[in-house]
């Protein structure tokens, strides 16, 4: 798998930690020993922060061609 800083990926498997579903699309701001793992930014669709993850190659993939976005309201803090 080929991903590079600053690309689109999609989460695969929930973070509960981080409030994070499988799906949710983020943007990789690190990537940790030739993609060992990678440091994930996920934002609101305003720009705001949602969190920064560490992130494994097993719970992510590339956005595809044929990826269509889809809208989910965070639960209050």
């Amino acid at each position: 798998m080929n991903i590079n800083e600053h690309e689109c990926i999609v989460l695969t498997a929930d973070l509960p930690e981080e409030d994070l579903l499988a799906g949710d699309v983020g943007t990789v701001v690190h990537i940790h020993r030739g993609g060992a793992g990678y440091e994930v930014e996920f934002m609101t669709l305003t720009g705001e922060t949602v969190a920064v993850a560490t992130v494994l190659p097993s719970q992510l993939r590339p956005v595809g061609r044929r990826d269509v976005t889809h809208v989910r309201e965070l639960a209050p803090a």
